[in-house]
């Protein structure tokens, strides 16, 4: 499938904008995979190219991340293999989805992670007023198992469309009784870039992925996140939440039209 200037250049914009949105608040996935369904996209082409695309930024933020991790190996471990192995069957139950039928489910899953987007911080609240625990040394056995059952959940779901799962993850680590917003935000890009590599690599490997688009997408997000990086700490984090909330809830809406 071809690429035309006009449409590289479309592409290369909405990747900017996306890998802006990610590094500021998240939410990149709104503006990027739907411009790849404006140019005409089978649907889960679309998916799985965008998923790629947008991985090389993730993969950065959480090698920045990693000064913040600490969690003990007995924590990480069973998270980080529930990750990978939730984020292949996402994947591949992606790939087994008709183009038709994941188009009918696109605006639904856009206006779910639009909602997970909005309101994930009042979840991640609520969630928050269980027990504290300041050092993840001392978490039960009981409350690792039930985390890893959450994150395989959490996996699936991110390896068949990702938007919202950062704020899903978030909410299963303050049940786990995690406070640190810093510690909490190297553990949940962790396991997000794990989730969405187990899916680069089953995309890639099904030869899912439109090169060309991915590649000036790469190119795109990049750029943008390194503008989102630079000028984060100018932007006002509560207008750049809005501005992300209403593109998620115009693309809904477009698609709940549009779709037949």
């Amino acid at each position: 499938m071809g690429l035309h200037f006009g449409q590289a250049i479309f592409l290369l914009f909405a990747a900017v904008i996306a890998g802006t949105l990610n590094a500021l608040a998240g939410g990149g996935s709104f503006v990027s995979f739907p411009a790849l369904l404006f140019l005409r996209i089978p649907p889960v082409l679309a998916n799985a190219t965008n998923t790629v695309a947008l991985w090389p930024g993730l993969g950065a933020s959480t090698v920045a991340y990693l000064k913040r991790l600490n969690a003990p190996m007995r924590v990480l471990v069973p998270l980080l293999v529930t990750s990978v192995l939730g984020g292949w069957v996402g994947a591949v139950l992606l790939l087994r989805t008709p183009q038709h039928a994941f188009l009918r489910l696109v605006p639904w899953l856009l206006l779910a992670g639009t909602l997970l987007f909005a309101f994930g911080n009042s979840i991640r609240g609520l969630a928050g007023s269980t027990v504290v625990v300041d050092d993840l040394r001392f978490t039960t056995w009981r409350a690792i198992v039930l985390s890893s059952i959450a994150e395989l959940l959490v996996a699936v779901y991110g390896g068949y469309f990702g938007a919202g799962i950062g704020f899903m993850t978030l909410g299963m680590l303050a049940i786990m009784g995690m406070r640190d917003i810093h510690a909490m935000g190297a553990l949940r890009t962790l396991l997000a870039a794990a989730i969405n590599a187990a899916a680069v690599v089953t995309f890639i490997v099904a030869k899912a992925v439109l090169w060309p688009h991915c590649a000036v997408m790469v190119a795109g997000s990049l750029a943008g996140g390194w503008f989102g990086a630079h000028y984060a700490q100018k932007a006002d984090p509560r207008k750049v939440r809005v501005v992300v909330i209403c593109i998620g809830v115009a693309m809904s809406a477009y698609f709940f039209v549009t779709v037949r």
